[in-house]
Formats: C-alpha cells, structure tokens, sequence
C-alpha cells in the first residue's frame, strides 16, 4: 500500500468542477480543496462547497474545503483598446481620479490609494513584474512614470511596489461578506491574502468567530505570506494564525525571484519549529495548464518543497482551468511520493535539546521516538481535536500517523497534516473499548495485520480536548 505524507491543494473552477473528474481527483490524491473567492459570486462557492462534499463522501476520502480570500484589489484600471503596448522610456501616468478609459499615456486605478504610497525614484512592477515603471513624480492623485521594461499591458493588471510598503489593508469588505459565506458552508481553512503582521490575521480571526458561532464551527486560518513587510513579522503572524501559505507570485515580484528560494525554506523551517502549518503555492506545476506532463524543473521544484518539509503543495490554475487538471494530481502525488522514499531522516537529531511543558505534547513525542526505534508499522492518536496529530506530524518520521477522531470537522482539518491519516471513529467510550475499537479499525483497513506492532496515544477520560496523557505499544494479536 503505497503511502504519501505530503497533502494535495488542488483548486476548484471550471476545468475541475465536474462531479466524475472531482471524483477521479480525489480518488487521485487531493486532500484539500481550495474555493478561490477572487473570482465567482457566493452562491457558485456555495454550490462548489456542496459538491466537494458531496462527491468526497461517495469516494470515501474526506477533504478539507479552504476558501481563499481576494484581499485588496491593487490594480490598474481598463483601457479603451482592452490593452496598450507600452515601450521603454516613454511616460505613463497612473492616475486616481481619471475615469475616462486608459490609453498610451496613462490609466486609471482601482487601488485610489497609491499616489498617497509612492514617491519619486520608487519602483512599481505590473502584471507580475513583466512591465516595470519607475515613478518621476507623484502630484496630486497622479503617478507619472517613465516605463523602465515595456510591454502589453491590458485590463485590471495587477502592481506591486519593490521592496514592499503599499498600505492597502489586509481585509477588504468583500472579504468580511466572503468570510461569512464560508462560514456558511463551514469551510474548513480560510487563507487571508496579503496580511502585513499579526494584527490583520486577529482581525480575520474575530471575523471568522462572529460568522462561524451560530454554525457552532471553529476554521483555521492560513496566513499567505506575499507581502515584503510580512516577512521580518513572520514570526508574530504564525503566532496569530493555524499556518502560513508560501504565496511565491505576489511574494516574487516584491523581493526579486532570486531572493524566493531561501525565503521558502526558511518560513518552512520556522512554521515547523513553530508547530503551525505551512503549505507551499504558485506555479508549481505550470506548464501542464496546457501540457500533459511537466517540466523537469518543476519535478524539482516540487520534491524539494517536500524535502524541505512542506505540509502541502498546492495547484492553482493548474486544477482550476488548466486542460489536465487529473493528470497533474497524479504527476503531483507520484512526485511526492518519490521524494518522500529517499528522504533522509534523524529523528534523534530532531528532539536535541527540546522540551516540553505540556504532558500531552510530551506523549506525543514520547510515542514517536519509540515508535520510531521499534520500527512501529504506525502511530495511532486518538484525538478530539486533532493537536496530538499535529505536533507528530512536526517532526520528520516515516512512519504514517493515523488520527482516528469522533469529529467531523476535526477530520477534516488534519486532512492538511503532514503524515497524518485521518479517521473517523467514536472514541468516547471506555478507554479499554476504545482501544480494541481503533485496533479493528486499522486491521479492516489494511493498515496493520497479526505480529505488527504499533504505538497508540490517547486519554482519560476518553473524550476530554488536550486530555493525551497515556501511550502504549500494541502487537496485534
């Protein structure tokens, strides 16, 4: 039975929307599902929602919905022709009060606050850095600029400024009405696009709350970190959030492409360290938006994200729009699992000078390093609210971790957690029962057989959130 660690995102739209190809999706490898709130009206999320779950429960995987927030729309206005070619050293204003369309000399905004964020000798970079303006002089709401590397630049192009510093906020009240549709569905993750520091993701968080209550739910939050500002703040914005999204487009154009890679494994390093979650975004399977298979760069791309430990990779337009949205989950999973077999791994090393105050994170650590040293065919959690699951799955092990949970929604959440199985099972009843109960369950399941041992984590009394405080090792009889 082959088995991969590293999770799937794949993005819902009109390629993948197909009930049958949702279902071969899931069925292939997607673990997550992201609804992507920049583009369609609530009511195609919530009708996307309705599906995801619909066909998961038919192919027997549950999966995790997460809604991605638009955020601020830092953007060009719209020409009159749809599009201009812009030509090096010519002048180009960018102009907050123009209403008229936009020509060969200049545009109008959607984003009215950037002649109040730029100064003269600044840099801006549109449609993803592929044309970029050095502003001479900002008067009044106009930015006049002299175009630095031209090209085609057609409606609603995004901008960036270099080195980071526009103060759009992070939350737009679009995002506070998309907010409250996802919680109407119970989205399981809510990404928050563009978050300066901690404080736009408390304010995201207070928001979720207030919408989620009379649903009686509880998401997580993803931090997509694509702000320049975001980065010497990452450590009080994975303080404030469930985990962080490695945003590489956004992220690219403000600190330069080359800057990117080592940015990656450092915030993979800290969200780990940091227990939080992080998946890694944009790109990654690109070319198969109109090709069958990929390019041996982003073969590489991908399996040193999971050499790195990332606890997802994830698939934009690949999925959404691209013409072969099934073969590049297989690609995908086949990568994973490729790089997963020949990672190298030290779990002493790991646990060096660690500590832990808490008696439920001692025995899940507890449970992998014995686990780890019997060559355990599996680490069992059973957990409420999936925190025992999660601070396993911080520490590289290869031994697959089953988190067998009476909650749905907690289920559904750990389908994000590296290495992590999850199950659903009633652990309420007594410990004894309880621990027979997750023994046939695995055995159904093929996952151990007679002779096999295991570790298995849980609490007393059975049921009680943060309660982990036994561990015992099992040979199946």
């Amino acid at each position: 039975m082959t088995y991969r660690a590293t999770k799937i995102v794949a993005t819902l739209g009109p390629a993948s929307s197909d009930p049958v190809l949702l279902e071969e999706m899931i069925r292939a490898g997607v673990n997550v599902v992201r609804l992507n709130f920049s583009h369609g009206k609530a009511e195609d999320h919530i009708e996307r929602a309705r599906l995801v779950r619909e066909v998961s429960e038919r192919a027997g995987r549950e999966v995790a919905i997460m809604a991605d927030l638009q955020g601020p729309k830092i953007r060009v206005g719209k020409f009159a022709e749809g599009k201009v070619m812009l030509e090096p050293g010519a002048p180009f204003v960018l102009d907050a009060s123009r209403n008229e369309l936009g020509d060969l000399g200049g545009v109008g905004l959607d984003y009215k606050e950037l002649p109040r964020d730029v100064k003269a000798g600044d840099t801006l970079l549109l449609n993803d850095g592929l044309i970029v303006l050095t502003v001479d002089a900002v008067r009044g709401d106009a930015v006049h600029t002299i175009v630095k590397m031209g090209g085609e630049l057609s409606n609603n192009k995004g901008i960036n400024k270099q080195g980071g510093g526009l103060t759009a906020p992070a939350l737009t009240g679009k995002d506070m009405e998309d907010i409250k549709t996802a919680m109407s569905f119970q989205a399981d993750y809510v990404a928050v696009s563009f978050p300066k520091n901690a404080t736009d993701m408390e304010m995201a968080r207070q928001l979720c709350t207030v919408a989620a209550t009379e649903y009686r739910h509880k998401p997580y939050l993803i931090a997509k970190i694509e702000r320049a500002e975001a980065i010497p703040r990452l450590a009080e914005i994975l303080a404030a959030s469930d985990g962080i999204m490695v945003a590489r487009g956004d992220l690219a154009v403000e600190v330069g492409n080359a800057a990117v890679p080592a940015l990656q494994k450092m915030m993979i390093r800290m969200a780990r360290a940091a227990d939080k979650l992080v998946i890694t975004a944009t790109q990654m399977m690109e070319s198969m938006i109109t090709n069958p298979v990929p390019t041996r760069a982003e073969v590489s791309d991908v399996a040193n994200a999971v050499l790195d430990g990332t606890d997802a990779v994830m698939l934009s337009a690949e999925t959404a729009a691209g013409k072969y949205p099934l073969e590049t989950v297989q690609q995908m999973a086949q990568i994973c699992e490729a790089a997963e077999a020949h990672d190298s791994m030290e779990l002493d090393a790991d646990f060096t000078g660690q500590t832990f105050s808490r008696i439920d994170q001692s025995i899940a650590m507890g449970a992998l390093f014995t686990a780890y040293h019997l060559g355990a065919k599996a680490i069992v959690a059973l957990t409420d609210s999936g925190s025992t699951a999660l601070w396993m799955s911080r520490h590289r092990v290869r031994i697959p971790i089953y988190a067998l949970t009476p909650k749905i929604g907690t289920q559904r959440k750990m389908a994000l957690y590296r290495n992590v199985r999850p199950m659903l099972m009633d652990t309420s009843a007594n410990r004894d029962e309880a621990l027979a109960q997750a023994e046939g369950h695995l055995k159904r399941q093929g996952v151990v057989e007679t002779g096999d041992v295991y570790a298995i984590t849980c609490g007393e009394p059975m049921g009680a959130p943060g309660g982990t405080n036994m561990l015992k090792i099992c040979r199946v009889g």
